[in-house]
């Protein structure tokens, strides 16, 4: 089941028929979020997708984070390309320390 959840697309691990990355997933499991809460911040997203993307993230640990890593760099050299726009650089960094808290 949770290969059917996740795909692999150049910049990393998705969600299937979604634009969530499983790092979002992953940061929110991270933090101790159950898998119906962490649903409950992505509303297009079923319980199904969510158990998934854990159930893929805790077999495919290494891989997993190794594209995470890679995101977090190329967020790192966007923003150091983009100075003039700090706010960017502050947005990546709030997105790694807290989860989405999107309510529907």
């Amino acid at each position: 089941m949770a290969h059917n959840c996740i795909e692999r697309r150049e910049n990393g691990f998705y969600i299937v028929g979604s634009r969530v990355p499983i790092d979002r997933i992953v940061c929110e499991y991270r933090n101790g979020e159950d898998a119906v809460t962490i649903q409950s911040h992505y509303p297009t997203l079923s319980l199904e997708q969510v158990q998934g993307a854990i159930a893929f993230y805790q077999s495919n640990k290494p891989e997993v984070e190794q594209a995470m890593e890679e995101r977090r760099r190329a967020e790192d050299v966007y923003t150091a390309d983009h100075v003039e726009a700090p706010a960017v650089k502050e947005t990546f960094a709030r997105m790694r320390r807290h989860p989405v808290t999107r309510r529907g």
